[in-house]
């Protein structure tokens, strides 16, 4: 990924879940945590993190063994953007619940908790309207292909 992930804009569970994705679509076949982080420049332990979300949202396959891996068990052309975030997104925006921060304080934290959740309510309704197809309809996949699924 080219870019400083402090830099991203949505939390970067969500980029890595994506670009994961990405490759499973491409490849079509069962790709170890190893592969697929090494394609994703992510670490290995962070990636299956991300992709145990997955499992467990129902969007991808794993396999144990030798010959074990993940897949997409989704259809790209089914698996909306928006199922993607659902399933990697954080448990909650702001975690702060420290008596130290006074009434002033958790009235700022419960109101920008509630623009926040509007503002990602309105994002996840944006990503549900676009496959993992359809987003990978504009990415120019012809000159790693044979590299990267190798």
């Amino acid at each position: 990924m080219s870019g400083n992930r402090n830099q991203q804009i949505g939390p970067p569970r969500f980029a890595i879940a994506i670009h994961s994705l990405v490759w499973l679509a491409q490849s079509g076949r069962i790709l170890t945590s190893a592969k697929i982080a090494s394609q994703v420049n992510s670490h290995a332990t962070f990636l299956r993190r991300v992709l145990a979300q997955l499992a467990a949202a129902g969007i991808v396959d794993t396999k144990e063994g030798r010959d074990g891996g993940y897949s997409l068990k989704v259809p790209a052309d089914e698996l909306t953007l928006g199922d993607v975030y659902e399933a990697v997104r954080p448990e909650c925006l702001i975690c702060s619940d420290t008596p130290e921060c006074g009434e002033i304080g958790k009235q700022l934290d419960h109101a920008l908790e509630e623009l926040l959740n509007e503002a990602e309510f309105e994002m996840i309704n944006k990503l549900k309207k676009y496959t993992l197809e359809q987003f990978m309809e504009n990415i120019d996949f012809s000159h790693n292909k044979q590299e990267c699924f190798n």
